[in-house]
């Protein structure tokens, strides 16, 4: 009763706050940057980190309330889920919440429920952790179509034990299973079979797991047990999100001005996010990262260099989410590319490489894809297209990578912007409050 009520109490103040920091009403909005880019920027928190803390809390007893969780809408339907528990859960297009909730779902003894989301999500496959979950004594049945959503689950005590699964599907389903694993009668050995993609997500899971009392370890390359050992209950803080600090980085990259300087708050050097990596590729375009040293979390100050690369080749297996502000930030900056590691792109919020092909045309580039595993630019280019509006398919970095554009191509038209909230809600804020001008079209 008190985990519901807490959560209650949160998620009034979050609705509220939602409520003054965007207008889902405007259809198009129209971008202009500001001369100079000088700003500080309190960046939202990480959403991979507070839907796995919301999950393991929750199956710790949940007494304590993670602190600094993410306001965006996948956080948001987690925290709905978990208050409420009703006997239908929509997630909406919160591909995590799916995952996670699936498996949580799965050990909630005496539970009943049906768990689904919008049209995208019933075409969004989720048969491998349906699949894994039954080995593992779980009781799943398909609502409608089999192999997708929705799903009825019936809560019961799993049994576990050892389970073979391909590495090379999302690492949220690994991530899924693992986080439920504690609470398994045997335990759980999962085996990874082929390529193993996206592997610094999974081990921020096993990190996170390890920080509230579980016993959780590589024992190979392949394998990762975890014994049947609870978790205990703890106060956690959650850092801010490397992923939102990326549309930052990419401004810093567009900027043309050598005294341009952004500073980025609450941001760990050494942090288990997987897109962190990306300080390190944003080198090679021109951005310098410079962390202050106050404290576990920092402030980290972006700044122009002169040093660019011509060409940029990089294998995003491990960090799928950057592939689509370094494609447009690249040919922004006229640096031919090609990137690889792109398999999961294809099953995201949209087709991500068709929606960055078709939308790149429209503003003169021609991409090229190869097997929907890499994409890359040769510098072809084509004539723009008349109207050079981004659609975003339902898919918030769609229009957080395309945003930045205008600081090269003097200003961007973004449909439908309020996909943001799914992980970053207060970004059209954020630019205003940076003087960019941003004009809007209602519906």
């Amino acid at each position: 009763m008190f985990f519901c009520d807490v959560f209650q109490i949160f998620f009034v103040f979050l609705h509220i706050e939602s409520i003054f920091e965007m207008d889902n009403t405007d259809k198009q909005y129209t971008l202009k940057a500001p001369e100079r880019l000088c700003a500080k920027i309190d960046l939202p928190s990480s959403k991979s980190i507070s839907n796995r803390a919301l999950i393991i809390s929750a199956l710790a007893g949940g007494g304590v309330i993670p602190d600094n969780l993410s306001d965006c809408d996948d956080t948001e339907v987690v925290v709905a889920a978990l208050k409420d528990m009703p006997d239908v859960i929509d997630i909406k297009a919160a591909g995590t919440a799916m995952r996670f909730m699936t498996a949580y779902l799965s050990t909630l003894e005496g539970g009943d429920h049906v768990i689904t989301g919008t049209e995208r999500m019933k075409h969004r496959p989720i048969k491998v952790l349906v699949d894994a979950l039954r080995f593992l004594g779980a009781d799943i049945e398909y609502v409608e179509n089999e192999g997708f959503p929705p799903l009825r689950i019936r809560g019961r005590k799993l049994d576990g034990g050892e389970l073979d699964i391909p590495g090379n599907v999302s690492s949220q389903y690994i991530s899924a299973l693992l986080m439920v694993g504690p609470l398994m009668k045997n335990g759980l050995t999962l085996n990874l079979q082929d390529d193993v993609i996206s592997r610094p997500y999974i081990d921020l899971t096993l990190w996170m797991m390890n920080e509230w009392g579980a016993k959780v370890e590589w024992t190979d390359r392949r394998t990762i047990v975890v014994e049947p050992k609870p978790y205990m209950p703890r106060n956690y803080m959650i850092e801010n999100d490397w992923s939102s600090a990326s549309y930052w980085y990419e401004m810093m990259a567009l900027s043309q001005s050598i005294d341009d300087e952004i500073v980025l708050t609450g941001l760990m050097d050494g942090s288990k996010q997987g897109d962190s990596s990306l300080r390190y590729v944003f080198s090679l375009l021109g951005v310098k990262t410079v962390f202050s040293k106050q404290g576990l979390m920092a402030d980290v100050t972006l700044k122009r260099v002169k040093t660019v690369v011509s060409h940029l080749e990089y294998d995003f297996i491990n960090a799928p989410d950057l592939a689509q502000t370094f494609v447009a930030c690249c040919c922004a900056m006229n640096i031919k590319f090609r990137f690889k590691g792109l398999q999961t792109l294809k099953i995201k919020e949209t087709d991500r490489i068709e929606a960055l092909k078709t939308e790149m045309r429209k503003l003169g580039y021609v991409l090229h894809d190869v097997d929907g595993c890499e994409l890359y630019w040769d510098g072809e280019r084509c004539e723009p297209a008349e109207d050079r509006s981004i659609d975003t398919y339902e898919d918030h970095r769609m229009a957080l990578a395309f945003a930045p554009l205008a600081l090269r191509l003097g200003e961007m038209r973004i449909n439908d912007p309020h996909v943001v909230s799914k992980s970053y809600p207060h970004f059209w804020n954020d630019l205003r409050a940076t003087g960019w001008t941003i004009t809007s079209v209602p519906c």
